[in-house]
């Protein structure tokens, strides 16, 4: 586990005690999924990464964050998609100017596969949709959120990046995604609010869902200084209170760059590609690229990755 000796001009440590867990982890059987998954496509000689990024509260720039690493990624040469996962309210297709016709619960309710409501972005990035103002979306069962994530079992689409952008927060939804998932990052920013709700969700992760290891990524940052003493805020507490280990993803500047491109509709990286925030955006980028690759399923319900994966 990390260390770090940062100074700290706020302390959460004395939140910890008023931060209620999950009432339950999430069952289901997905064992049919998974074999699917597995046979569908034995030649694939690359694991497909899935990364959830996620937050403990809204209004900390998670949706720019995934949109722009997915486009960062894709400008090395991955192949990357883009699943948004806040799925009652759409945030993706706002963000870059799209119209898409169909969405996530067109396949939720079975009049279409995954494959048909895909659609091509800016950048070589592909985007599944959420819907968007669909109260029913956003409270979803535990089977229904199973159902979507077993649908991936069925998609045969090239791929090396899958990106899963959640809702904020420790809801159902949030936590079957990032259980999906081989690397969470946790988007934060420098305020007490997002600090306690990002130890919250760090917390439920790891206690409920055996979740250990977690990329944070500061946004809104000053400069990297700042970014990692808000890391080290972080890190203070879950060293004390946690089993976890965090690492820096980097920090991400606050840019009027950034809010430019949002006015635009667009990515910083495809509208201001020299900006601070979009030259933030591909060193974290680049730091992904050098992360271990899967080599199989780590424990979670990585079921996005297993049919990708070549048999040993």
């Amino acid at each position: 586990m990390q260390r770090a000796d940062y100074a700290s001009s706020y302390d959460p440590l004395h939140y910890e005690t008023g931060i209620q867990e999950m009432a339950q982890p999430i069952f289901y059987d997905q064992a049919e999924g998974l074999r699917r998954m597995t046979q569908s496509d034995p030649n694939q000689s690359r694991p497909v990464r899935v990364i959830a990024v996620s937050s403990g509260k809204g209004g900390v720039g998670k949706t720019n964050v995934s949109v722009n690493l997915a486009m960062s990624l894709a400008a090395t040469g991955q192949k990357v998609m883009i699943l948004d996962a806040d799925l009652g309210l759409a945030n993706i297709d706002v963000l870059l100017g799209l119209h898409p016709k169909l969405n996530i619960s067109h396949v939720l309710s079975g009049d279409y596969d995954l494959s048909e409501v895909i659609i091509d972005a800016p950048g070589n990035v592909k985007i599944i949709p959420a819907a968007s103002g669909v109260s029913s979306m956003a409270g979803l069962t535990d089977a229904e959120n199973a159902g979507i994530i077993n649908a991936f079992g069925e998609l045969q689409t090239e791929l090396d990046v899958l990106i899963i952008d959640t809702a904020a927060g420790i809801d159902k939804s949030v936590v079957s995604f990032c259980r999906a998932s081989q690397e969470v990052i946790v988007v934060v920013c420098d305020e007490p609010s997002s600090i306690t709700d990002a130890y919250a969700l760090i917390k439920v992760l790891n206690k409920e869902q055996g979740i250990n290891r977690f990329r944070i990524l500061a946004n809104m940052a000053h400069d990297m200084k700042e970014g990692r003493e808000l890391f080290g805020k972080i890190l203070k507490v879950t060293d004390r209170f946690l089993d976890v280990s965090l690492d820096f993803l980097g920090a991400i500047p606050f840019d009027i760059y950034l809010r430019k491109a949002v006015k635009k509709q667009k990515a910083v990286s495809q509208a201001f590609p020299r900006s601070p925030s979009a030259q933030a955006f591909n060193m974290a980028a680049q730091k992904i690229n050098k992360w271990p690759m899967p080599k199989r399923a780590g424990g979670h319900l990585e079921f996005f990755v297993e049919r990708l994966i070549n048999s040993i």
